[in-house]
């Protein structure tokens, strides 16, 4: 009885401390793409492993919006998820 008391009471804590090990970011950045000319400031989430630095913030982010057509200009800010 105990024991099954003491992992009740635990449930929570482990649910939060897994919850911060899926630390996502929000990134904000600035785009463009040529002929003609756009310009796009966006936003989008990238794993938490992406969210050291603007650095490895625009190694993630560049692929992805190359994909879609557009040439990542700089990474405006980070912001927690």
């Amino acid at each position: 009885m105990q024991t099954l008391r003491v992992l009740l009471l635990a449930l929570p804590l482990i649910a939060l401390t897994g919850g911060a090990a899926l630390a996502d970011c929000t990134v904000k950045y600035k785009a463009k793409q040529d002929n003609p000319l756009k310009l796009q400031a966006g936003q989008t989430t990238l794993p938490e492993a992406a969210c050291g630095s603007k650095e490895a913030a625009a190694a993630a982010l560049a692929p992805i919006l190359a994909q879609q057509g557009w040439t990542l200009l700089a990474i405006t800010a980070i912001l927690p998820g």
